[in-house]
């Protein structure tokens, strides 16, 4: 056994050894001294490793915070502004539903806008509709207080923009909900003036069910508030829906977004926090997210603790290594040479609960490149995110636990980890697969010679971006894709046509009946058909072509891989002919539509997808000027066409703004006496450039547009006006007809419109006529029937128009309960050309007796027609034998005439 060099005994003894070991003492001092110093040294640079690493922490902690922070508050900020965005726009479809009807509805049944998606289901959503002075017309939640919430809101949307939306604090909100947010839009009448209320109030929870796992903790701040406004929402921990304020003075930002450290002194509850905030782009909203410093720093605290401890206890130990080794200094001098080796393993094991962790060790082959792969380690989430226990896992190679097309598919991933560092991917499971997910995020990142993959279930996520792109590129009324899916589908598909040099077909339908169908069947019947129409479509087209339904009775058909035009040619044929088969609308069979075809071809029609749809709108409408049921390849010259009908259309729209239009009246008279009896209102366009336009000139144009309705608005406005006018000069006014179209009969605006009119110009309703065709009036929709029994209750009479051109019964002339038959023209024409045309408008008159109806023969211009009509015992005639249609400036002279008919006729042989 080795004797120690020194023993302190020695020190006990004295003489020439005393003096000795003291010498040694002395010779060895630096041995001594040097642990001190050395202890003192390393002291020195173990805690100027630790301030480093503590402030690297806090530096590391600081910005994370932040970037979370921030990263939060945008995340809000998007999800707010797709909340708001989608609350807005129920506002706008609802207002336009409001505004679009001829009066401010006064029913609270809300099943139909319910059912056309304008109304949101969320229960934490609440429609009301006011009416102009702040009453409730409807609320999708009977027996809550639905009024607004004061009097200064009312007085805001009173004065608002019409494209403005009202965003305010709502009280009572619903039960068990203190306050709400409130979004509202002002109504309109068709003079622009203030009608009414829509809005949507929102419960704070709709507006702050945001979920971060960043800012998780009680004291994490969630908040929406007006710009330079109140606060609207906040979440305070899992504390959701708060109006309350926790600031002590409202913040103020200047920038649209930014981050900053907030002192505990501005908040009440006395916590420091890092506040971020985002403003939004489209709405006058700032949405905050302020983390609590005392949970954001959590890990440093924890962390500068630990380091901390560790320079405690470093210190401790070096303190006592030095002790002990100026206490052993020269018995340990012999192994100076050894080399002190501290080491300080840390393994940190992220096992948090949303992600799985993984310890991947690479295998290498005999050709040196990587051939399996083994699991060193995992966390128990990713092990049963696999479909495993963790037990089960670890030390298990790939190679045993997968095989096929999903094991190639994890090496390559891999491999990529490992030449490039990091690499991170989603990918979609099978459903035979044993992992819990359909979809995952996995990030694997080159960590030594082996790798640290990180798996997480992103199934959630993607299914609802999903149903997001669901929403925006489907239509909701047919399930097929929509122009928002055509117009990004259609420059892919032209790329591939133009790299297979392979050739695209564009076919744009147009369903030529649909409109008549929806005015007189209703809109529930239209939308039978276009669901109808839609399947019939789809199952004539192959899987590889696309139907896309663009919006209205307009569809468009996507035909790839197209070799031959003969194909298409058969398609277009097909579909004429598919749409022609009878469709049941309605509970009633036999309803025919006809399908116009415009066709466009890739690429001599057009190198992008917006030019091939033009022309083969284009193609389109030369297709519907051939006829019903037709279709039309597109040629260079049709753009002339469509020009000069948008041009109509334009012009046509300004001169409604303009007032453009002016009335002329044709007079009736007795068919004995020549008496004026009765005149019918026929409107002009004076066209600034072109003069008088006769009706033939814009009526079309205004039914294909709907325009008719404004229109036919004006034209009732303007007749009551000029009755009135009349009765106040003291004239013998007789009734006026004017003409309704089948557009405002289902719209149900005629009624209201008459009644208004004739109360605000203090006009009888026997003065009042309306005339419409055939087709409009015998029709199987009861809205149209309703409207005409409450014209009739009015006082007003019915005239069918052009009689003999449609399709009416003896038995539906007896069910409307019309006044007078005005015979079309075709007939007075055909009473001197033999006895055939006699005895038809003999038999119409008969009819007209039999039911109590007068007739009135219209376009008669010669005596000989008067002469036939007044041996018929016609009523009244109109034509120009008596009088064109005047402007109404000539009509007092008319109406101060004893009779109307030509000098050159005689009265007394005509009665003979």
């Amino acid at each position: 056994m080795e004797k120690p060099w020194f023993k302190p005994s020695l020190l006990r003894h004295s003489g020439p050894l005393r003096l000795e070991r003291l010498r040694f003492l002395q010779a060895h001092l630096h041995l001594v001294l040097a642990w001190p110093t050395v202890g003192l040294i390393l002291g020195m640079l173990m805690w100027g490793v630790i301030q480093s690493r503590v402030e690297k922490e806090w530096e590391t902690a600081r910005e994370q915070a932040r970037r979370q922070t921030l990263s939060a508050a945008r995340a809000y900020a998007r999800q707010t502004s797709h909340a708001v965005e989608r609350i807005d726009q129920a506002l706008l479809m609802l207002k336009h539903e409001a505004e679009s009807a001829p009066s401010m509805p006064q029913s609270t049944r809300l099943e139909p806008w319910r059912h056309k998606g304008f109304i949101p289901e969320s229960p934490m959503l609440r429609f009301v509709l006011l009416n102009r002075d702040g009453g409730l017309i409807a609320s999708s939640a009977p027996g809550a207080d639905s009024g607004m919430a004061a009097a200064d809101d009312l007085v805001i949307l009173k004065q608002a923009a019409p494209d403005a939306l009202h965003i305010a604090i709502a009280g009572n909100a619903s039960p068990g909900v203190e306050t709400a947010v409130r979004f509202s839009r002002r109504l309109e009448n068709g003079a622009g003036e203030f009608n009414g209320v829509v809005s949507i109030t929102a419960e704070p929870a709709f507006l702050t069910a945001f979920y971060d796992d960043a800012l998780a903790g009680s004291d994490d701040l969630l908040a929406v508030q007006k710009e330079n406004g109140p606060l609207l929402a906040s979440r305070l921990g899992a504390r959701q829906g708060l109006t309350s304020t926790f600031f002590l003075e409202p913040p103020a930002f200047d920038a649209s977004t930014g981050i900053r450290q907030q002192p505990g002194t501005a908040f009440r509850d006395g916590q420091a926090r890092i506040i971020a905030w985002q403003k939004l782009e489209k709405y006058p909203l700032v949405v905050l997210s302020a983390r609590s410093e005392e949970e954001a720093y959590t890990s440093y605290y924890k962390a500068a603790q630990a380091y901390h401890g560790m320079g405690i206890a470093g210190s401790l130990l070096l303190l006592a290594f030095s002790l002990v080794g100026m206490a052993f200094a020269i018995r340990l001098a012999w192994r100076e040479q050894q080399d002190e080796a501290v080491k300080n393993i840390f393994r940190l094991a992220v096992d948090g609960a949303r992600e799985g962790f993984f310890m991947i060790r690479p295998v290498y082959g005999r050709n040196g490149h990587p051939s399996d792969y083994q699991i060193e380690d995992c966390n128990e989430r990713g092990a049963s995110m696999v479909g495993h226990a963790k037990r089960d896992l670890i030390g298990k190679y790939f190679s045993t636990l997968y095989s096929g097309e999903f094991l190639q598919k994890m090496n390559a991933f891999f491999q990529r980890g490992l030449e490039s560092g990091f690499h991170e991917e989603e990918v979609r499971l099978s459903p035979e697969s044993r992992m819990s997910a359909t979809w995952m995020h996995r990030r694997v990142v080159r960590s030594g010679a082996g790798l640290a993959m990180t798996v997480r279930d992103v199934s959630d996520i993607k299914a609802h971006e999903q149903a997001l792109s669901n929403m925006a590129n489907a239509d909701t009324l047919t399930a097929l894709p929509n122009r928002h899916w055509l117009m990004n589908f259609l420059p892919l598909a032209l790329e591939q046509a133009r790299s297979a040099d392979a050739g695209v077909a564009l076919l744009f339908i147009d369903l030529d009946d649909f409109k008549n169908i929806n005015d007189t069947l209703g809109h529930l019947a239209g939308d039978e058909l276009l669901k109808g129409a839609a399947q019939r479509l789809k199952s004539l087209v192959r899987a590889s072509d696309h139907v896309v339904r663009l919006g209205g009775d307009e569809f468009t058909i996507v035909l790839q891989q197209v070799g031959r035009i003969e194909d298409v040619t058969r398609l277009a044929r097909l579909i004429v002919q598919a749409m022609n088969e009878p469709f049941t609308l309605a509970r009633s069979s036999g309803h025919r539509v006809h399908a116009s075809i415009g066709i466009s071809m890739f690429p001599q029609d057009g190198a992008d997808g917006d030019t091939l749809l033009k022309h083969a709108d284009m193609a389109m409408y030369a297709a519907k000027a051939a006829g019903k049921g037709q279709f039309h390849f597109y040629q260079s010259h049709l753009s002339d066409r469509l020009i000069l009908r948008v041009n109509k259309e334009q012009a046509l729209r300004q001169a409604i703004e303009r007032d453009e239009f002016v009335l002329h009246y044709q007079p009736r008279v007795d068919t004995l006496s020549g008496k004026l009896s009765s005149m019918e209102a026929l409107v002009r366009w004076m066209h600034p450039e072109h003069g008088l336009l006769p009706p033939l000139e814009f009526i079309q144009v205004a039914e294909d547009t709907g325009l008719i309705t404004k229109l036919g608005e004006m034209v009732i406005e303007k007749a009551c006006a000029q009755i009135g006018q009349w009765q106040a000069q003291g004239l013998p006014v007789v009734p006026v007809s004017i003409n309704v179209s089948a557009l405002q009969l289902n719209n149900g605006s005629v009624e209201r419109m008459l009644a208004d009119c004739m109360a605000r110009h203090g006009i009888d309703a026997s003065l009042i006529g309306i005339e419409l065709t055939e087709s409009s009036m015998f029709s199987d929709a009861g809205m149209v029937s309703g409207e005409l029994d409450a014209v009739r209750s009015l006082g007003v009479k019915l005239l069918v128009d052009d009689f003999g051109t449609g399709y009416s019964s003896l038995s539906q002339l007896q069910q409307l309960d019309v006044d007078v038959l005005k015979v079309d023209r075709a007939f007075t024409h055909r009473l001197c050309e033999g006895s055939e045309g006699k005895a038809l408008f003999k038999a119409i008159v008969s009819m007209a007796d039999a039911l109590d109806l007068r007739i009135v023969a219209e376009g008669v211009e010669t005596a000989e027609q008067l002469d036939a009509l007044q041996s018929l015992g016609c009523d009244e005639v109109q034509g120009y034998l008596v009088s064109h249609a005047v402007p109404a400036a000539d009509m007092p002279g008319l109406m101060q005439k004893r009779f109307l008919f030509p000098p050159s006729f005689d009265l007394s042989e005509a009665a003979a």
